[in-house]
């Protein structure tokens, strides 16, 4: 707003004329002040009603924008200029409403009270509607309009040429005659997301007046009308974010005075019209954030007057144009796309060149020497680039940003030649095979340096120097030994993150940084108790996989930020610190597999924010607390492994959001009886009580609810997985037999119902039939009886069934041949009897599925059946095991997959397991997973400014 502030009242003297004082402007007959210009002059405080200012009786023209009034109501005295014309109030830190004394300035041609905090009421706009009927020019940004009706907008004075409602939370229909005021020139309704629409499919003759139209983030529908092409006089178009579909229409290239044209963030498909090379006048051009398909259009890269390019995010396909000529571009984003071929030599050849964006594409080859030295940000990250880095990239010395990130460079890199980057903010060259040369130089003004995965087996000496880093992630590399400790000194106060996981550290003595926020310290091989660590600021930490000992140091209760908490895979002992059930930003809670002992905290507040808490394999013993029952949003709970004893916690049925509960092998008794809501557990996918003494039947009531479980439409819904960008759940779960830990699940759906070693009794329930998402399903090592339903037919998911050591009778139904996905069965140990079946995966089970059940015959066992004894055919599911039709069960499908969304997330680790056939396979893979996140962490930084 203010590009040259000073105190103007500062030059003015009681001893000279005050209409020769800086700001003001007289009257040359009478003397009268009629103009004051105090605009961007350092006034702050209050204006009180009884200032001197409002004995100007004879102003015209007041302009107070650019100060700081301390958010103080705008007083009702302005109401006495009645012969204002121009009142300028922006950016003055006003708040409240804006006074009714307002609309009587009846000659008011311009009035602009943009970019304050204020409300305007109905009363007060209908009075400025009705009676400011010379305004040429009204603009209200950033002003409350919630209350105000969008079509009243029309009946706004027919002189006005100029309307700015920029982010003004209007709400509702705007009419589709918007564009007919009848002088309109500039119109700005942008940044108001409540309002909907669509725009007129007509011509006005008055909108072709109009010069600046802004409608972002307006929700519009359907594609983009070929009236737009009637604004012939448009130079400014921006239409981001409004919900357009379909092709831009052809007619768009009529708009040949057009200087500004935005249009990204959308859904438009299609090429992009050839018609668009008529914009010859055509400065800014952004149509990213799309889904344009199709070649790179050339004819773009000739426009004469364009210096500023978007085409980002989206699928433009084929390699770049060999030679271009003539172009002025400044900023060039192409990232995110899926073009290939090499980097034609143009590129580094454009001497007016600031941006240049082409990551995340298949671009091969080498990089280009460059030419010149206006280049401020380069990303070529997320490509296939090999080869060297052409030393010439030492003469970009304007150079802030620096992301090489994932390729496959694998030459060694000198350091040295970034020696002459002074300016350099951002360095990312992570994600290669590089051979680093270790050398010492400085780069005063680095904030940021990743080197993750770029095999690197040191700290990098140039980090001495970097004393105002705010992130340092060298993961993922070949780091041995202690952290040396003039680490401690690289941004001692400013550093935010630090990510040292998955090396070979040994030892840190302590974590001296002030301000950190983020520590990630995972899969390392340090030992020994916690090293010293200021925990205020800290919203993450990560010390998962390493060996350290002791108690976790009371220090943490200072942690008060903490969202996330992973102190898992390590040997710590003593209690659990009872602080950590009050945090109200806690999200994650992870210290499985520790040598924890003593009872779970009984004091978790209402309303915390937990989302997982997993206390998985450790010595904890008692009940649980019922405070618990505070953890309204928690998505998984895993105590498994455990002393906990007591009664199936009922009370945790009414958790919306819960999507796994771990129970196993832990000391609950008693019947889990039946449910106390109406619907509980709506979203559980995974529920695991095995190996503790719980008896009585089955809770055919909890099986009747579970609708997570019932039948998923997969062709309609995303697929959805554990985890975000920091962290990502992990589970310990029976598979197929082998007790395994899950990291991540991706690409399929988890579903698993595991109630074995326990005392059960009675007969499985038919209803169990319903669950047709389920991926498994144990019942073994109980007491069951009676036969097995052959509703488990429908079970058409399922991929492994242990229903061994129990007391089932009865033959297997024929229509477990129907479960094409079965790949482990166990019905061992039994009284069943009767033919196997056969057929599909009944084929591939051998003798250790059917054992000790002395009745069955047939392949695979050797004992034959009687020749009287015919083979049954599939066939319908048997009328008397038809599923039983009760009240109060209609759910729709819904997918809810192994997960709960926590935090934004990186997964250091990925499990891959495959079983049988036919193949179900989870790819977990931590290289490929490394770079999704980066390209998450990086993604705004590459917008730059974009607005």
């Amino acid at each position: 707003m203010c590009y040259n502030s000073y105190p103007k009242t500062g030059s003015w003297k009681e001893d000279k004329d005050c209409c020769s004082w800086d700001g003001v402007e007289c009257d040359n007959a009478t003397r009268h002040v009629i103009g004051l210009d105090l605009s961007c002059s350092w006034l702050n405080g209050s204006i009180h009603s009884n200032s001197s200012l409002f004995l100007l009786r004879h102003l015209r023209s007041l302009n107070l924008a650019g100060n700081f009034f301390n958010y103080s109501l705008i007083p009702s005295e302005f109401g006495n200029f009645k012969t204002l014309t121009h009142l300028n109030l922006s950016f003055s830190y006003f708040s409240g409403k804006i006074p009714y004394e307002i609309s009587q300035l009846s000659s008011l041609v311009s009035l602009d009270l943009s970019y304050n905090w204020l409300v305007i009421k109905t009363p007060v706009w209908k009075r400025v509607v009705d009676n400011l009927t010379l305004l040429r020019e009204l603009l209200l940004d950033n002003t409350n309009m919630s209350s105000i009706r969008p079509n009243s907008l029309m009946n706004l004075s027919s002189s006005l040429t100029t309307l700015s409602l920029h982010y003004c939370d209007l709400r509702g229909k705007l009419e589709n005659n918007i564009l007919c005021l009848p002088s309109i020139q500039t119109l700005d309704l942008g940044f108001n997301f409540n309002l909907e629409g669509s725009l007129p499919n007509s011509n006005c003759n008055s909108s072709s007046y109009l010069k600046f139209l802004d409608l972002s983030g307006i929700r519009f529908s359907g594609e983009l009308p070929d009236s737009i092409s009637s604004l012939k006089s448009l130079k400014h178009l921006n239409l981001y974010s409004c919900n357009f579909t379909g092709s831009i229409p052809t007619s768009l290239g009529s708009l040949t005075q057009i200087t500004h044209l935005i249009l990204y963030f959308n859904n438009f498909t299609g090429p992009i019209p050839i018609s668009l090379r008529n914009l010859t006048q055509i400065t800014y051009l952004d149509l990213g954030f799309n889904s344009f398909r199709g070649l790179l259009p050339l004819s773009l890269l000739n426009l004469p007057n364009l210096s500023t390019l978007y085409l980002d995010h989206n699928q433009h396909v084929g390699p770049l144009p060999s030679h271009v000529s003539g172009l002025n571009l400044i900023t060039l984003y192409l990232s995110s796309n899926f073009l290939n071929g090499t980097l034609p030599s143009w590129l580094f050849s454009l001497p007016s060149l600031e941006t240049l964006s082409l990551g995340d594409n298949e671009f091969i080859g080498e990089i280009g020497e460059f030419k010149y030295n206006s280049l401020y940000h380069l990303d070529l990250g997320y490509n296939k680039l090999q080869g060297s880095i052409p030393k010439s990239i030492s003469r970009l010395v304007n150079l802030t940003y620096l992301s090489l990130s994932s390729n496959k460079f694998s030459t060694m890199l000198e350091f040295e030649m970034f020696s002459k980057l002074k300016n350099l903010q951002y360095l990312d060259f992570s994600h290669n095979l590089l051979s680093i040369k270790n050398v010492t130089f400085t780069l005063p003004n680095l904030r940021q340096l990743n080197l993750s995965s770029s095999n690197i087996s040191e700290f990098p000496i140039f980090l001495k120097t970097a004393t105002n880093l705010t992130s340092l992630d060298l993961s993922n590399n070949r780091i041995y030994g202690q952290v040396p400790r003039w680490l401690g000194d690289v941004g001692r106060d400013t550093l935010r993150s630090l990510d040292l996981s998955h090396n070979f550290l040994t030892s840190i003595d302590k974590i001296p940084w002030k301000n950190l926020q983020f520590v990630d310290l995972r899969a390392n091989l340090l030992r020994g108790p916690f090293p010293t660590l200021n925990f205020l600021n800290l919203q993450y930490f990560f010390v998962s996989n390493n060996s350290f000992t002791g108690e976790i140091p009371s220090l943490i209760c200072n942690a008060s930020s903490l969202e996330v908490l992973d102190l898992s895979h390590n040997s710590l002992s003593g209690m659990i610190p009872k602080c950590l059930a009050n945090f109200s930003a806690l999200l994650v809670l992870d210290l499985r597999m520790n040598n924890l002992s003593g009872t779970i905290p009984t004091t978790f507040a209402k309303g915390n924010n937990f989302r997982n808490i997993n206390l998985n394999g450790n010595q904890l013993e008692g009940q649980l607390p019922r405070s618990l029952a505070n953890c309204g949003n928690l998505e998984v709970l895993d105590l498994g492994n455990n002393k906990i004893n007591g009664t199936f916690p009922y009370w945790l049925e009414s958790f919306l959001k819960l999507r796994v509960l771990v129970l196993r092998s832990n000391r609950f008794e008693g019947q889990i009886g039946n449910p106390k809501t109406k619907f509980p557990f709506p979203n559980l996918r995974i529920i695991d009580i095995s190996n503790n003494q719980f008896n009585g039947s089955l809770p055919r009531k909890y099986f009747k609810c579970l609708k997570a479980m019932t039948n998923v439409d997969e062709s309609e819904v995303r697929l959805k997985y554990v985890g975000d960008r920091y962290y990502q759940d992990s589970l310990n779960v029976m598979i197929k037999g082998s007790y395994m830990e899950l990291v991540r699940i991706q690409t399929v759906f988890f579903t698993t119902i595991d109630f074995s070693n326990n005392r059960f009794i009675g007969e499985m329930p038919k209803i169990l039939g319903r669950l047709k998402s389920l991926k498994g399903l144990n019942f073994s090592h109980n007491n069951l009886t009676g036969y097995i339903p052959s509703s488990f037919g429908n079970l058409t998911n399922l991929e492994w069934l242990d229903l061994s050591f129990n007391k089932l009778s009865g033959e297997i139904p024929m229509q477990l041949v129907e479960l094409t996905w079965l790949e482990v069965l166990d019905l061992s140990h039994n009284q069943l009897t009767g033919r196997i079946p056969l057929g599909k995966q009944f084929n591939t089970f051998d003798n250790d599925s059917y054992m000790e059940n002395s009745g069955l015959c047939g392949f695979p066992l050797s004992r034959t059946c009687n020749n009287e004894t015919k083979q049954p055919t599939p066939s319908i599911l048997q009328k008397e095991d038809n599923l039983e039709h009760e009240n109060g069960f209609g759910w729709q499908a819904v997918l809810i997959g192994y997960g709960c969304g926590v935090i934004f997330g990186t997964l250091m680790g990925y499990l891959m397991f495959k079983f049988g056939k036919p193949k179900w396979i989870v790819r977990m893979v931590i290289l490929e997973q490394h770079i999704m996140l980066r390209k998450l962490k990086n993604n705004a930084y590459r917008r730059g400014g974009r607005k």
